[in-house]
């Protein structure tokens, strides 16, 4: 299956979103810098993409970190994933983070994210006066063991 995905370049240093591979679930998001960006470690930047994309109606963008920026690195997206609304029409930007021990240099057109197009569904907010019963209860994490 296949949606339309239009994008609108922002910003003249953008580069399309692109999949690499006839298999690959998610679209490549890259730097949109005019100059390379430098995150120390423990530190967060947004990062311009350059695009603004009209994520198509009953659909969101999920903004995803790259696996190999994650173990290489310990880049990653910091709110993983990032939500682009159907509504939103501004410029999507990715929050990068240093988890990693040394200081990492985001460049000018590197490819930062990942971005997958899934379907979604409103939820119908009901209140009620008590939830039926379950197995686990109100067991929080790790209630169910290790």
């Amino acid at each position: 299956m296949t949606v339309p995905l239009r994008v609108v370049k922002v910003r003249s240093s953008a580069s399309l979103p692109a999949y690499q591979t006839a298999g690959a679930a998610g679209l490549d998001l890259c730097a949109a810098l005019d100059q390379p960006l430098e995150l120390g470690p423990g530190r967060r930047a947004l990062v311009p993409t350059g695009l603004a994309i009209a994520v198509p109606p009953g659909f969101e963008g999920q903004v995803r970190p790259r696996s190999g920026l994650a173990l290489k690195h310990g880049v990653t997206v910091l709110n993983a994933p990032g939500t682009i609304d159907e509504d939103y029409r501004g410029e999507v930007g990715v929050v990068l983070v240093n988890h990693g021990s040394e200081p990492f240099v985001v460049g000018p057109g590197m490819r930062i994210a990942q971005l997958v197009v899934a379907p979604y569904q409103r939820a119908v907010v009901a209140e009620v006066e008590e939830l039926e019963h379950t197995g686990r209860g109100a067991g929080g994490y790790g209630s169910t063991g290790a």
